[in-house]
């Protein structure tokens, strides 16, 4: 019983290292056809609106209803200390430094990430993948490449639209429905939020998008055959982006704090 106990945890361990360094070889292949062969603007400019363009309402609307809760707790909270006029800081800063990005990048997973790794993976079974390689062309200029720059470019760019709804439904909660002084709000957030808060945020973003589109695109090049391999594959690859966002999060706020 205890051999077959590490002969199992050894073959778990090998196979951990290997999905990973298959997966470090595929975005250092993918980094490298951006550099080297970045594709025709346009595939870029059709991921962005994909990406960006059509993730706005479901941002608009996450955001509207974060910054809204987020108004309604802080002020009960800080009210117990007399201290309401600081809801502007206490929601901006939420934002900008922490939910904005997290959120935005849970929303674009689950709106375009799964799916990227579907039509990655309907191509893959479809052998249309295997079609671009007999024609002698590069299926990461035409496939990966373009989704990977338009995240970098799209998740930051959600991420300031995601930070300016929440902040201005927290002013509606605050200020219109529960009587907080709307200089205050105001005030009290620019004096509050500096210039490493919106950077940290924006370095978030970024690396957010960049991880999602990897992830993504990975999980639907290698993806199994038939109609279960693609769906093992896009469930597969919504779990690890989340999980890895918010492990990237965390590290990322230890050092920028």
């Amino acid at each position: 019983m205890l051999r077959k106990f590490f002969e199992k945890l050894g073959a778990a361990t090998i196979f951990i290292v290997r999905e990973m360094g298959r997966m470090l070889i595929f975005v250092v292949l993918a980094l490298v056809n951006i550099v080297i062969r970045p594709g025709k603007p346009i595939h870029i400019f059709k991921q962005i609106h994909f990406i960006g363009t059509k993730s706005l309402f479901v941002i608009v609307l996450t955001a509207a209803f974060t910054g809204m809760v987020l108004g309604l707790q802080g002020y009960y909270t800080l009210a117990k200390f007399g201290s309401e006029g600081l809801l502007g800081s206490a929601v901006a800063l939420s934002l900008i430094r922490e939910l904005g990005p997290v959120l935005t990048a849970l929303m674009v997973v689950g709106r375009a990430g799964s799916a990227i790794t579907a039509e990655i993976g309907i191509k893959k079974i479809t052998e249309q993948i295997d079609a671009l390689k007999t024609m002698a062309l590069e299926p990461f200029k035409y496939l990966v490449s373009p989704k990977i720059l338009g995240a970098l470019i799209a998740v930051p760019l959600l991420c300031a639209i995601f930070d300016v709804v929440g902040i201005y439904g927290g002013y509606v909660v605050g200020v219109k429905l529960l009587g907080v002084n709307p200089g205050a709000y105001f005030h009290e957030m620019e004096r509050s939020v500096e210039w490493k808060d919106v950077w940290s945020g924006i370095v978030k973003s970024i690396s957010f998008g960049g991880i999602i589109a990897w992830v993504c695109c990975y999980k639907g090049y290698h993806a199994g055959h038939g109609a279960e391999g693609v769906s093992r594959a896009t469930t597969e690859a919504v779990v690890m982006s989340s999980v890895l966002v918010l492990v990237w999060d965390y590290f990322l706020t230890s050092v920028m704090l």
